[in-house]
């Protein structure tokens, strides 16, 4: 991407109440250094301060953040063009000059200022995408830490219910899904559901979609033959009042998890990359808005399939010293974004032969589940990189026929696969949202 001609180079350093500064005017060697208040007037009076100084030329900005208050409120500029540096960048360049581990605000934008002038080649500028991708990309975040949050709460209230009141985790499935959340909710605790009437216990599952007679009965006769764990009164009481407020936050966390899920469903197929993507071995509900978020609308974001698989840290890092070269894990990089692609490799292998018999030479190599699984969305990010650049939505008959025609070893073994053993059973679309 070209650079425009900038006619000033300014470094802020983020704090959570005011804004250190240092600026360089283009063609001079004048730097002029200052502060502003964490206000959205205080930060538009500066911006306009610097838009009636240097219009109609535009000016750098380099800050210590690639999302937050800050980045998000000098986006809406159009005449700043934003220069994101990674925290660990910023912290590798200070301990080169200030050995002694001394650090201040001050210091740290006069750093950022060296970094945007010297070496802006090895920065990212922040390009935004269109509004639909950048909302599409936001709520599937979201979605993804109440996603979290709904795990998290799930095993707390299984760490409880295993000290007091452990048979619900062998009658309920999900504990954390709407019939375990209003069996703990209406009876807390073993005592009091086994004092209810066997209509009772009956009428409630009928009401929360249990159709299986039989299975009724079961969990009928299985709580009418069930012992106590315990009988301290103190950890009952306890273990009841804990559960029914983890019961609450589920209940709170399934209902809004429901409500994005709709919002996401309404705004996927309104993308304009929706096309792209829709055919996809193993993208459903939730990993098709995530793919489209991902790689988004911006073409020139990235020059090759080798800089997105960087970028989104499904490539290794190589180090290499002398004779010794090993690699290791990349670990920089967007956590969602790799997620992504990690989670729609794992699950396309249920979908698509030849992505199966990839992953199955990979562990017949000597790689772990989650190598081989890296492996493979390495290979599904050449794939989408080029159905991307090309806007051609991926034909998983068109690639076979490909791979057939370079003899490929993944046709012979996905055709011996699909002879000879049934698909895998990956864990549902949901269950994967919250690996890792």
């Amino acid at each position: 991407m070209n650079e425009p001609n900038f006619a000033a180079w300014i470094a802020l350093d983020w704090a959570e109440q005011r804004h250190y500064w240092n600026m360089a005017i283009a063609a001079t060697e004048r730097r002029e250094k200052g502060w502003l208040e964490h206000t959205p007037h205080a930060i538009d009076q500066w911006v306009a301060r610097l838009e009636q100084r240097f219009a109609p030329s535009p000016v750098a900005v380099c800050l210590e953040q690639s999302r937050g208050p800050l980045v998000y409120q000098l986006a809406k500029y159009a005449h700043l063009v934003l220069y994101p540096v990674h925290p660990a960048m910023v912290a590798r360049y200070r301990a080169a000059f200030f050995p002694s581990g001394a650090k201040g605000d001050p210091e740290d934008a006069a750093l950022l200022l060296e970094i945007l002038l010297h070496h802006r080649e090895h920065l990212r500028r922040l390009d935004p995408d269109t509004p639909e991708t950048r909302l599409l990309g936001m709520l599937t975040e979201h979605r993804r830490k109440l996603v979290n949050e709904r795990t998290r709460h799930s095993n707390r209230l299984t760490a409880w219910l295993k000290l007091y009141f452990p048979q619900p985790l062998d009658w309920i499935d999900d504990i954390d899904a709407p019939l375990g959340c209003a069996l703990l909710q209406r009876w807390p605790t073993l005592q009091q559901l086994k004092a209810a009437p066997a209509e009772t216990i009956r009428s409630f599952f009928v009401e929360h979609n249990c159709r299986s007679a039989q299975r009724i009965q079961q969990r009928i006769d299985a709580i009418a033959q069930s012992t106590a764990a315990v009988h301290d009164p103190a950890l009952l009481e306890a273990g009841a009042t804990a559960s029914l407020t983890l019961v609450a936050l589920l209940e709170t966390l399934n209902s809004q998890i429901t409500v994005l899920n709709e919002r996401i469903a309404e705004l996927t197929p309104k993308h304009p990359e929706a096309y792209l993507f829709t055919g996809l071995p193993g993208a459903g509900p939730v990993l098709l808005p995530r793919l489209i978020a991902a790689l988004g609308t911006h073409r020139e974001r990235f020059e090759s399939a080798a800089e997105l698989a960087a970028y989104s840290g499904i490539a290794p890092v190589s180090r290499q010293s002398g004779q010794t070269k090993v690699v290791v894990f990349r670990r920089a990089c967007p956590v969602f974004l790799r997620q992504t692609f990690q989670e729609f490799a794992a699950l396309s292998k249920s979908k698509s032969a030849w992505a199966r018999a990839f992953y199955q030479l990979q562990i017949d190599r000597g790689k772990g589940h989650h190598a081989a699984v890296r492996a493979l969305a390495f290979k599904w990010i050449r794939i989408l990189f080029r159905c991307w650049k090309d806007r051609t939505p991926y034909d998983e008959a068109q690639y076979l026929r490909c791979l057939a025609q370079r003899n490929s070893p993944l046709i012979r073994s996905a055709t011996a696969a699909e002879c000879t053993d049934a698909p895998d059973n990956p864990l549902p679309e949901e269950d994967s949202d919250g690996a890792e």
